[in-house]
């Protein structure tokens, strides 16, 4: 969980340096791109929905044990 933690701050810091340091590109962008953009974010979020469902017991062991805790 620790190195699940440590992944996700990293590349949320990547992306928001990637984000600060942008500079124009003047470069053509394929009309194809877009639809391979959404290709990619769809096959993200089915897998980590596959991976929801596959782990659901431990996530649900889990959120019991955070809400029972007063």
């Amino acid at each position: 969980m620790r190195y699940l933690r440590i992944a996700f701050s990293t590349s949320i810091m990547v992306g928001l340096l990637v984000l600060i340091c942008a500079q124009d590109a003047f470069a053509y962008v394929d009309p194809g791109t877009g639809s391979y953009v959404l290709q990619l974010i769809m096959a993200g979020l089915l897998a980590a929905a596959f991976a929801l469902k596959s782990y659901w017991r431990s996530v649900a062991a889990f959120l019991s044990r955070l809400l029972s805790k007063k």
